[in-house]
């Protein structure tokens, strides 16, 4: 199978410091999300459910039909149009009664599609056993690949959109609080005295204060409500530093960098492929008929098995293209920029997904 790198160079950090909206990089503490989960049956399948062999659909569907005043042993039960599933979703913050869900749907057994099936009622209930929701509705695969599709149609998983409704709120008194919590999405010292520094010259007196490299405790002024308070607070800039960073993903061959993480000289060997990367370095004349042009001021070479690259700044993103043109495989170059890190010639967080 052969891999495609796709080299998404992105603004991903940067040495210097930019302005950004509290919003974007920091969350209040409490108002997020709650996860709920249910099992439920999805019926309507055109004999391409859960075989015999999946007892305990067969012992819901006994289960189910007894509540309808239907009475009938597991054993002689041989349908195929019913599957087991997993019904998931998520609870907005400040979710009311009556309010619509998106569902995802998920076969448990061994059913071979659940086109054109109908998930029955199903309760939703949170990591406490309480019931938050319901879900019932038709189930929607989503997107048909013909002839020549990219990625596979998995059948066997679906949604309902706004198949859900909230039958029980999650409780959160925040208008009548005095003190809130901002949580950084990311912990660093100094980020957080920037946004200490920055609310408390924006409301002219001290209300914030940074508890820890993650955490701002604010306190509401007399003289406003607390959402109209912390509305004030989210739109606050801030001088943020981004971390650089450098993701890989191995199972697709993606890289995604920062355009100015910067690679200190090196020599690496890996396999045929031998690569120097120095400031200043002379090109000898064999070199300059397989130089590439990179269109940017950095001279690179490939003599056989040596590749050359001069700059007085060399980048990870210049590397990886240069590597790239010269047809050097996925994993070859995730592989060798592993190596560089390790080296210490990138000073930048590798994370690898």
């Amino acid at each position: 199978m052969r891999f495609v790198v796709i080299f998404f160079l992105l603004l991903l950090s940067f040495t210097s410091l930019n302005a950004q909206k509290i919003r974007e990089i920091a969350n209040i503490i409490g108002v997020r999300e709650n996860q709920v989960i249910g099992y439920g049956l999805v019926v309507g399948l055109n004999g391409t459910g859960d075989g015999s062999s999946s007892e305990f659909t067969i012992q819901s569907l006994s289960n189910m039909l007894q509540t309808v005043g239907v009475r009938i042993d597991p054993k002689n039960i041989k349908s195929k149009n019913v599957a087991a599933v997993m019904v998931t979703a998520s609870l907005p913050s400040f979710a009311r009664q009556g309010d619509k869900l998106d569902v995802k749907i998920s076969s448990l057994g061994d059913a071979k599609s659940l086109e054109g099936g109908t998930l029955l009622m199903t309760a939703l209930k949170g990591v406490d056993g309480n019931i938050y929701a319901l879900s019932q509705g038709s189930v929607t695969i989503g997107g048909r690949n013909g002839k020549g599709g990219g990625a596979k149609n998995h059948t066997t998983a679906g949604k309902i959109f706004g198949g859900g409704v909230v039958e029980r709120e999650v409780t959160y008194d925040i208008y009548n609080q005095n003190f809130a919590n901002l949580s950084l999405k990311t912990s660093n010292f100094k980020t957080a005295i920037s946004i200490q520094d920055g609310i408390n010259k924006f409301f002219d007196e001290n209300i914030a204060v940074a508890i820890d490299p993650r955490t701002i405790r604010l306190k509401k002024p007399t003289n406003a409500s607390m959402i109209e308070f912390l509305a004030s607070v989210l739109e606050v800039d801030v001088k943020y530093q981004r971390e650089e960073k450098i993701i890989i993903d191995e199972g697709t061959g993606t890289i995604v960098s920062g355009i100015n993480i910067k690679v200190d000289p090196v020599v690496i060997t890996h396999g045929d492929i031998t690569i120097k990367i120095s400031p200043q370095n002379i090109l000898a004349p064999n070199d300059i008929e397989n130089s590439i042009d990179m269109k940017d001021g950095v001279k690179i070479s490939a003599n056989e098995n040596l590749l050359n690259i001069e700059d007085d700044k060399i980048t990870v993103s210049n590397l990886t293209r240069a590597l790239h043109k010269l047809g050097a495989k996925p994993k070859d170059i995730i592989s060798i920029l592993e190596t560089i890190k390790r080296a210490g010639a990138i000073t930048a967080k590798l994370e690898v997904i």
